[in-house]
């Protein structure tokens, strides 16, 4: 099974030259995939490769990408980002003149993303670009030890599923084998009803009797709920099987396990189909909850 889960953390840390790092990933559950990241200063511009490096390595869920940078030498820099603060004057002019205002201390200039940049005083291009690969080679694999943690815990997700599915079955069907939805056993229960109501002695017409009965057993017919049943139990069996993601299809499915449910327990005449229908449903439920951890 190839399940995973959406869930995890991974750290990796190393050192290059006289920098060391480290590399925190954390990730929880989400709708897609919400990158959050915290990158020091100096570091902002490896931002879109290291995007893109957890774009193709994550489907879904909420990441926080950390990387912490220790120097154990050298001479720390902080430059003005000439292009930038000419941007950020431009705009605040045009602003200003719009819709008029003091201008703003330069220390508020300053404390504008971009406006400074932190730059490590001894550094060269060379020294610069090999950092950056081997922050970026422990980058991905820290990706790769989250990924061995999802799915580790997503094999441990679909054991449970897989019971869920089992119980499901089994409930369906004991509601498959019940004859309490038969027109037999609706007549019979007719006939109860109206002699307890009209009294033993009444003369009950047998033919009218197992007519209304037919009527009632068409009307509580769920054959066609077990059927759909059966058929998204083998889906989502297929599903914990398969390699690619799915667990926005295992979440579509769930809703449709539970819509089933919800009709079979509505259609139910006997006391004992509803009693394995709102087990049904609680299984259901619980199936949910474990579905939303999928990637």
């Amino acid at each position: 099974m190839t399940i995973k889960s959406m869930t995890g953390f991974a750290r990796t840390e190393g050192h290059v030259g006289n920098v060391a790092w480290v590399w925190e990933l954390r990730a929880v559950n989400g709708r897609g995939l919400d990158l959050r990241l915290r990158l020091p200063p100096g570091y902002e511009q490896m931002e879109p490769r290291v995007r893109e490096a957890a774009g193709r390595s994550l489907v879904r869920g909420n990441v926080s990408i950390n990387l912490n940078i220790k120097r154990s030498e050298g001479v720390t820099q902080i430059r003005l980002n000439d292009a930038a603060l000419g941007q950020v004057l431009a705009a605040l002019e045009a602003v200003r003149a719009r819709v008029g205002g003091e201008a703003p201390r330069a220390d508020q200039i300053l404390a504008m993303r971009g406006v400074l940049e932190v730059a490590e005083g001894d550094d060269d291009p060379e020294a610069i670009a090999a950092r950056q690969e081997a922050l970026m080679a422990g980058l991905a694999t820290a990706l790769d030890r989250l990924n061995a943690m999802r799915a580790e815990e997503g094999a441990r997700l679909a054991a449970v599923l897989s019971a869920q599915l089992t119980s499901i079955e089994t409930l369906v069907a004991q509601v498959a084998a019940s004859p309490a939805h038969t027109p037999e056993a609706m007549r019979q229960k007719l006939k109860e009803q109206v002699a307890r109501i009209l009294g033993e002695t009444s003369q009950l017409d047998e033919a009218r009797l197992y007519q209304e009965a037919a009527l009632l057993a068409t009307r509580a017919d769920v054959e066609e709920e077990l059927k759909r049943l059966g058929a998204h139990i083998a889906a989502a069996r297929a599903l914990l099987k398969g390699k690619d993601p799915s667990g926005r299809r295992f979440d579509f499915l769930a809703q449709e396990f539970n819509r089933e449910a919800n009709t079979l327990c509505s259609k139910s005449a006997d006391t004992e189909i509803t009693r394995i229908g709102l087990e049904l449903k609680a299984v259901i439920d619980q199936m949910r909850e474990q579905v939303q951890n999928i990637e």
